[in-house]
């Protein structure tokens, strides 16, 4: 099989001085990985001195599929020892446990989407993960003085038939200061309060009530870019005044940022894209990326809609052979997530801090398509080459060829695997 890719950027209405031409990639045969513990995130990981540690899994409480204690790590020396570890190699961390119903704590399950490491502690034990946290009227009930929680009333429905309940997604910080094997919840990232809940009759699609989450984040410059899919109503959802059209323009995925010095205490200081700046608040409504954006015209629609229509999960990488951020996504097209294609984007600006450059994507292109399959959570990782190692690749890092990993799903069985390697070309 062999997929190659070659498109435009779009041109910017704030700056035109860009480079248009977009990178090439192909897809090729590669060794087949069959990974051996349980994903259903970005897979968070990191350099710790010579070792290379992953973080995949589930952690705390979920009273739609019960208290979960997956999220765990694996080491190797290089990427694909680690991703080939036996399940019963994988170690669980010390992770803060569930506060009471009611109070003040962290609520509902974690998954970490992503590790950034901070480059001022030479050991790499300075750890920050980025996570994605769900939660549901029962576990974080509405607080009228803090406007924070959920309302059980017209509550959508959720992946487990028409009596289970939607999940709401936020984004949270963790950190540990011994390369992971211990962490302290540092609070809320960004996150959409009740208002913005899209209840019945109108969402039907079996997916989110609303929310952020699905978070890749990388580092450029000062700020750490949280680029996270949207799934909220972009305003006060109201039954009677409420319009598909006017959901999707709010919808798909969007990006946030926060600056490096305030990760260890990042409760209200992040800022969304509010489509001229990052003026928004964590909790506020901002714009989306509009170049990721599905048109109308070609299947696009909002993320309550039992047909879908949306880009969903980013994978974002940098670069280090094509100079470019890279971003992964999969597609939704049904109800529960339904959706068999991978697609690809990319972004020429190093610097995402400057004018509109963390909105500039180029229009995703097809990169892996398994029609009948669910294909959740791609990502690019780095391979057992001697420069990947001796530059400690990750997948926020890579170089001119990655192993492709997605999650596979079919009724009968879920695989975490890797089957392709993408190379780049300039």
């Amino acid at each position: 099989m062999l997929i190659v890719g070659v498109g435009f950027l779009p041109v910017s209405q704030l700056s035109v001085d860009r480079p248009t031409a977009t990178p090439k990639f192909k897809l090729v045969p590669g060794q087949t990985f069959y990974f051996n513990s349980f994903v259903d995130c970005n897979m968070a990981e990191a350099w710790v001195g010579d070792t290379f540690r992953i973080f995949p899994g589930k952690h705390g409480e979920d009273p739609l599929w019960g208290y979960a204690d997956d999220l765990k790590f694996a080491d190797g020396r290089n990427a694909d020892e680690a991703f080939s570890r036996k399940a019963e190699e994988f170690r669980t961390p010390k992770i803060p446990d569930n506060a009471p119903i009611g109070k003040a704590g962290l609520h509902g399950a974690v998954w970490f989407e992503t590790v950034y490491q901070d480059a001022r502690d030479r050991s790499g034990r300075t750890l920050y993960a980025v996570y994605h946290n769900e939660n549901y009227p029962s576990t974080l009930p509405y607080d009228p003085k803090t406007g924070e929680g959920y309302i059980n009333k017209n509550w959508p429905q959720g992946l487990k038939g028409p009596t289970s309940p939607a999940a709401v997604c936020r984004i949270g910080i963790m950190k540990s200061t011994d390369g992971g094997r211990s962490w302290d919840n540092r609070g809320l990232f960004i996150e959409d309060l009740q208002p913005r809940m899209i209840l019945k009759p109108h969402n039907t699609s079996n997916t989110f009530a609303g929310g952020v989450g699905d978070p890749s984040a990388v580092a450029s410059g000062d700020y750490l870019y949280l680029f996270y899919g949207e799934y909220g109503y972009p305003g006060t959802y109201q039954p009677a005044t409420y319009r598909p059209e006017n959901e999707y323009k709010g919808q798909c995925i969007s990006v946030a940022r926060i600056r490096l010095s305030d990760l260890d205490n990042p409760v209200g200081k992040a800022r969304r894209w509010d489509g001229r700046g990052f003026n928004a608040l964590p909790n506020g409504i901002g714009a989306p990326i509009a170049s990721l954006q599905i048109p109308r015209a070609e299947g696009g629609g909002a993320a309550s809609s039992p047909t879908g229509g949306f880009h969903w999960g980013p994978s974002v990488s940098w670069n280090t052979y094509l100079n470019a951020w890279v971003m992964l996504m999969g597609k939704v097209v049904g109800p529960s997530w339904a959706g068999s294609d991978i697609f690809i984007s990319f972004n020429t600006n190093a610097d995402l801090g400057k004018g509109d450059n963390a909105q500039q994507w180029s229009k995703p292109q097809l990169l892996l398509s398994r029609p009948g399959h669910f294909l959740w959570y791609p990502s690019l990782q780095p391979m057992n080459t001697p420069e990947d190692i001796a530059q400690k690749r990750t997948c926020l890092k890579l170089g001119q060829k990655a192993r492709l990993f997605v999650k596979d799903i079919l009724p009968e069985k879920s695989v975490y695997l890797s089957e392709y390697v993408v190379e780049f070309e300039k």
